[in-house]
């Protein structure tokens, strides 16, 4: 297999992922590219003649369910806490002038 990438391929995609790269950092960079275009050849030659295509791993449902209220507001027991209250609200000190 081992797919040979150009040094004219390492400057463009350089250009386009916005890095500059040393002669050391193209080169290791290059030699990581083509690990990955080999393995992708040997994932290539599998056999998946009887594999249905799908999207997700796992099963996906619709998980969207009614907005219902089950344990109510609590607006008493939380307001219990409040060191001031206005009303149905916590009172807080003025931040801003």
């Amino acid at each position: 297999m081992a797919n040979k990438i150009s040094d004219e391929v390492m400057d463009y995609v350089g250009i386009l992922a916005k890095l500059e790269l040393s002669g050391q950092e193209k080169e290791a960079a290059k030699k990581d590219m083509e690990k990955m275009l080999d393995y992708i050849d040997t994932l290539n030659e599998l056999d998946t003649s009887g594999v249905e295509p799908m999207s997700h791993v796992l099963p996906v449902q619709n998980v969207f369910r009614e907005d219902v209220v089950t344990n109510g507001d609590n607006k008493e027991e939380t307001l219990g806490n409040a060191p001031l209250r206005k009303d149905d609200y916590f009172e807080v000190p003025k931040t801003i002038g």
